[in-house]
């Protein structure tokens, strides 16, 4: 099931990147942007549930669905962009293991412990 779930994350990941393809800024936006995301951990600093409230906010996926349909709408290529560096970062942490986090630690994810086989 592990790797179905990962190639089900390798699909959209991919996705986002044809859409962003498609809204023709350059990569270097896209490489520079993709790990943004995770200053959501900046959280961690305050206590366990601040930092998993924070970083479940910049990697949930409706979240960055509902930016980019703003954006899309308002025709905001800003905020499409934004949307799909959120998805994507979501994507991509996910198909490496690294899910939205519970309140008892940074390790402990809905996707199981970081770093457990």
């Amino acid at each position: 099931m592990k790797k179905l779930t990962q190639l089900e994350e390798f699909v959209m990941f991919i996705t986002t990147l044809l859409l962003f393809y498609w809204l023709g800024l350059s990569w270097w936006w896209f490489i520079g942007c993709i790990l943004l995301p995770d200053l959501g951990m900046i959280g961690y600093l305050h206590n366990a549930r601040t930092g998993a409230w924070m970083y479940n906010f910049f990697h949930h996926r409706a979240i960055a669905i509902v930016i980019g349909l703003i954006g899309y709408f308002l025709g905001n290529t800003v905020l499409e962009f934004a949307g799909l560096i959120l998805f994507s970062h979501s994507a991509m942490d996910r198909m490496l293991g690294y899910g939205l986090k519970y309140e008892s630690g940074f390790k402990f994810t809905h996707l199981g412990e970081i770093g457990q086989k």
